[in-house]
């Protein structure tokens, strides 16, 4: 069986970290296959940074990455993946939401010749369906549509990835839940299995209302990358031609008020309409070259990492 390595991104979850790390250790252990637990603390103010400590010190099999403050959960899982060894990748909730007892699972499912196997909570909101279950199925729903991928349950972090599938994504902003969708678009073979999931037992949510605005503008992000990260020119391009043809209207109804009579110019907003959309397409067409280039310079130079390390523990 390959290697296995396993993500945790950490944000004040001190009292699950033990719990979590002795699941992890009964579930591996009985796969019998070797693996690694790379916790990647983010930024915590609680004592989240000593207990790693003294876990990756008991066990090697244990790595810890600490930033130097909190960048968030996207950052975290792509520095685990950067940092992983394993030919297996495995992101896990630290908040014991997600049970590592699901992972031979999906290993198994991964194993029949899928490149990625997502998790989904399929009875986390059927105490409150109209609150939670309705809004969530929604965002799944609009987030299925607009990605080509058909999952029920994007926000799942629990999930069984191939190295090679996943070190192929980059990942900004909150882009961590649309992973399935961005190596779909490279060719992967993608599945979903129901998994466990069980309420947080210690703790608070470290989400808020705010986490629906990320995800709203993330999911415009992942449409304008579907449909025109090769091309930018052609989104602005498009953009600009509205933009021109709305302009060429409002002249030509201008004109046609001088001719009949009706109005004079300086009796109506026409020509100050046309004036201004002609200077937006102009404007936007510029936009789509200046993106032209720097997708250009994308592409030609090398990326850097979205997140800063301070410490690494049983990492080379």
């Amino acid at each position: 069986m390959p290697k296995i390595s396993l993500i945790i991104p950490v944000y004040n979850e001190a009292e699950s970290l033990k719990p979590l790390a002795e699941k992890i250790r009964a579930v591996m252990g009985a796969m019998h296959s070797d693996y690694e637990a790379i916790f990647v603390n983010d930024g915590s103010a609680d004592s989240s940074g000593e207990v790693l400590r003294e876990l990756a010190t008991a066990d090697p099999k244990i790595k810890v990455i600490t930033f130097r403050r909190n960048f968030g959960q996207t950052p975290a899982i792509a520095a685990g993946v950067d940092y992983a060894s394993g030919a297996v990748i495995v992101p896990v909730d630290a908040d014991l939401e997600s049970d590592p007892a699901d992972i031979p699972m999906l290993i198994a499912k991964l194993n029949e010749g899928y490149d990625i196997v997502s998790g989904w909570r399929k009875n986390r909101w059927e105490n409150r369906p109209f609150s939670r279950r309705l809004t969530s199925q929604t965002a799944n729903w609009l987030i299925s549509k607009v990605s080509g991928v058909q999952l029920h349950d994007y926000g799942c972090t629990l999930k069984a990835y191939r190295a090679e599938i996943i070190k192929g994504v980059r990942l900004y902003g909150e882009m961590h839940r649309f992973i399935p969708a961005l190596a779909a678009w490279q060719g992967a073979k993608i599945t979903e299995l129901p998994v466990h999931y069980q309420p947080r037992q210690f703790g608070q949510s470290k989400y808020g209302l705010e986490r629906v605005l990320k995800v709203a503008l993330d999911l415009v992000t992942l449409k304008f990358l579907n449909d025109y990260s090769a091309k930018p020119i052609y989104f602005f391009g498009k953009v600009g031609a509205w933009s021109f043809g709305i302009g060429t209207l409002a002249a030509l109804l201008a004109v046609y008020f001088k001719i009949t009579g009706q109005k004079d110019f300086v009796e109506t907003p026409l020509p100050v309409l046309t004036a201004l959309f002609f200077i937006v397409a102009v404007l936007f067409v510029l936009m789509g070259l200046l993106a032209e280039l720097i997708m250009r310079m994308h592409h030609e130079t090398q990326a850097k990492p979205t997140y800063a390390v301070k410490e690494k523990i049983n990492l080379s």
